[in-house]
């Protein structure tokens, strides 16, 4: 469903595969069950006969998505200020999205999987199913759907890419190399969901911004200032420090703006970031037997959460000192037990575990990454060594990587073609000439899924991007004063990286299913601490540089590097109070939207208490009112 343009356009968004039927059921098919309930529940259902399966293109309408989005109380911004679970009668009370929908893809998609999922056997009594000579027995209250997932039936079900918006993003964001990181945000946002559009608006700015030390770099590079050199490197170090801090810091705002243009309303915990609100993607922070077994006296409601605290806490440093004795050792087989061992912790939400897996799996990665350089850097005190390991690092990685994301999902894509056109030769006959694929959703059912190296049940593949880019930021800014011309590489390749991986996601992948994300998460944090890092690895490289007989003495040289380093920490600490986090528009619109909610609040409960029973008008219908009033 599309609402842009003030029209309702029907569109089919998400697919289930079923197996072809090799002989027909008279009563009881179900495929033939399943697409009926479907419609029951209000969606419409196209048929796509491929070579080996079926496909059932499912669309819902606006009625239908209304329905579900108020069975499930989602929660979303209105014009009285704050959030209010949906409700059908004044669904035009609520903010729609930047391209005219009333629902998000978030939205849409979560409301998808409660009407599928929904449909169970109201009739009473068990129901036999029939598929090719098989009985199947949908029990009374069973989901049909996970039913027949369990059965084999349902092969698979994923999300559809709408043709007309991936046709638009194709010229304007895919393909569009003369604008190096202009990319249509709110277009991205509507498709992929905040998750995508977050990371893609954070590769944009990051981009952006790395053109000025990328010139810079260059200069130092290139350029030969004789005596002066000495004095330059140590300024180059002071000035990619304060960037990346800035840098860093006025993300904090830019994420901010992008999340009240959204109307993405979020809160933020102590220790667990953004946390959305009604979205009902957070598990509750201690499991529900706890809460339910609580006394009324208040010794025995402290001692459950005290006693399961405590034991969590200590639950999880066993594990972490478990993962900390394999880390070094084997990086992929560690990087699967840290996964194991993430299951097995007692985390407070998903959001937790997905942290603690993104923080795991860097810890393996920078060693991996970095230990060669560290030897080169700190004890053969080689400056053209570690450039030229720095290029090899950084060249061979961008090649690599480029091939890989654009290489191996259509290599997968085309060998599943191949297999699907053998199959079906060796049914009918080589006597059929070229067996063609026309469906266009038998091609999207074939492309790969957009999933993560590691974790697929916590991260998508998001995660292997942004390790990448967290990968690449260490390496620039922890060996800036070894190889400045890094800066020039990695802004290169990052415009390159806009292009390719949003290639990728338009033509050779799946379309993702949507997950609820506000931030870049426990990303942000491993980039304040590579800043950190990269101010101690420097002012060691300049200690290496100036003391080259390695005696370690106090000179003013290394006294000013030491000096210097410990004013750049405090420097990039503070930057961090002195720039806000958030616009001032932001933190207006935040506190007006809750002074309109308390005041209307405030009436309400007025009126009920002197007995009247007025509906509640929003903002712009009191104003109109109190207009009419005066011109009467």
């Amino acid at each position: 469903m599309d609402g842009s343009n003030g029209e309702e356009r029907l569109v089919h968004e998400v697919a289930l595969v079923v197996p072809k039927r090799t002989r027909e059921e008279e009563e009881g098919d179900c495929v033939e069950v399943l697409v009926t309930e479907l419609k029951k529940r209000g969606m419409v259902v196209d048929k796509d006969v491929g070579l080996a399966d079926v496909f059932l293109k499912v669309a819902a309408p606006l009625e239908t998505l209304e329905s579900a989005a108020a069975e499930l109380h989602i929660r979303k911004p209105t014009r009285l200020g704050m959030d209010l679970p949906f409700e059908m009668q004044g669904s035009e009370a609520f903010i729609q999205q930047p391209d005219g929908s009333l629902f998000s893809w978030f939205e849409r998609f979560r409301c998808y999987q409660h009407l599928l999922y929904g449909i169970v056997n109201c009739y009473g009594h068990d129901v036999t199913l029939k598929l090719d000579g098989r009985e199947l027995c949908w029990a009374a209250g069973e989901s049909l759907v996970r039913k027949l997932e369990s059965e084999g039936v349902i092969k698979q079900m994923f999300p559809l890419h709408d043709e007309l918006k991936r046709k638009e993003l194709l010229p304007t964001w895919a393909l569009n190399w003369w604008n190096f990181t202009n990319q249509p945000i709110d277009k991205i946002y509507s498709y992929f969901g905040a998750k995508i559009g977050v990371y893609f608006s954070f590769l944009g700015m990051y981009t952006q911004w790395l053109l000025f030390p990328a010139l810079l770099g260059f200069i130092v590079q290139m350029v030969d200032f004789g005596s002066l050199q000495f004095l330059v490197l140590p300024s180059f170090f002071v000035i990619t420090t304060l960037w990346a801090a800035l840098f860093l810091q006025f993300w904090k705002r830019k994420n901010a703006a992008l999340l009240a243009r959204w109307q993405i309303n979020c809160l933020v915990g102590p220790s667990q970031g953004y946390r959305f609100l009604g979205m009902e993607w957070s598990s509750l922070p201690f499991p529900k037997e706890l809460v339910r077994n609580l006394g009324d006296e208040k010794f025995k409601e402290k001692e459950p959460y005290q006693r399961y605290e405590w034991f969590a806490y200590r639950k999880r440093f066993v594990l972490l000192a478990i993962y900390l004795l394999i880390i070094q050792y084997l990086t992929r087989l560690g990087a699967k037990v840290s996964v194991k061992l993430i299951n097995r912790e007692v985390n407070e939400s998903v959001e937790y575990r997905a942290n603690s897996l993104i923080y795991k799996v860097f810890g393996l990665y920078f060693m991996q990454t970095y230990i060669g350089i560290f030897y080169h850097a700190l004890l053969h005190r080689n400056f053209m060594t570690l450039r030229q390991l720095l290029l090899q690092r950084l060249i061979i990685s961008q090649v690599f990587w480029t091939l890989m994301d654009g290489s191996l999902p259509y290599l997968k894509y085309s060998y599943r073609k191949f297999r699907a056109r053998k199959k079906k030769r060796n049914e009918v006959g080589p006597s059929t000439g070229k067996i063609q694929i026309s469906s266009r959703v038998e091609k999207e059912y074939f492309k790969p899924t957009y999933s993560a190296s590691i974790g697929v049940e916590l991260e998508d593949g998001l995660f292997d991007d942004s390790l990448k880019l967290a990968l690449q930021f260490g390496m620039i800014m922890m060996f800036a004063c070894a190889f400045p011309l890094a800066f020039t590489l990695a802004a290169v390749s990052n415009i390159m990286e806009i292009r390719t991986t949003a290639l990728k996601l338009l033509v050779t992948l799946q379309r993702p299913s949507p997950r609820a994300a506000a931030t870049i998460g426990a990303w942000l944090n491993i980039w304040q601490f590579l800043v950190v890092m990269s101010i101690c690895t420097n002012s060691a490289l300049l200690v290496c540089l100036y003391d080259k007989e390695g005696k370690w003495k106090m000179e003013p040289g290394l006294a000013a590097i030491l000096i210097m380093e410990h004013i750049l920490l405090l420097l990039k600490f503070g930057l961090s109070r002195l720039v806000p986090e958030e616009p001032a528009w932001v933190r207006a619109n935040r506190l007006k939207n809750v002074t309109q909610a308390q005041d209307m609040y405030s009436k309400q409960l007025l009126r009920s208490s002197s007995g009247e029973s007025t509906p509640m008008v929003t903002p712009e219908q009191e104003q109109k009112q109190q207009q009419e009033l005066k011109q009467s």
